[in-house]
């Protein structure tokens, strides 16, 4: 019996995937370019080409962790209270 508990609890389920994705859009989200992507070499004059360049694959990560900090940020604190909520009413 406490096996089949076990095993139900470490379940991999739907919810437990967008919680997944919920908690790396928000690590996403939270890296400061000053304060973190500076000290690894990837700040705001890094990831800058010449007109009619391709972007390279630094140039496209910078891009979308800067579209992600500006279009999320409303949606992400929606989705996460609702998060919260869910858990405290269901566990």
């Amino acid at each position: 019996v406490a096996l089949q508990e076990e095993s139900a609890s470490m379940a991999f389920t739907l919810y437990s995937l967008i919680q997944t994705a919920i908690l790396c859009t928000n690590a996403v989200a939270v890296l400061h370019e000053e304060r973190f992507l500076s000290k690894i070499g990837w700040g705001v004059d890094q990831g800058v080409g010449g007109f009619g360049d391709d972007p390279g694959v630094k140039a496209q990560i910078l891009n979308l962790i800067r579209s992600v900090r500006t279009v999320m940020r409303v949606p992400l604190i929606i989705v996460n209270s609702a998060c919260i909520v869910l858990l405290l009413l269901f566990g």
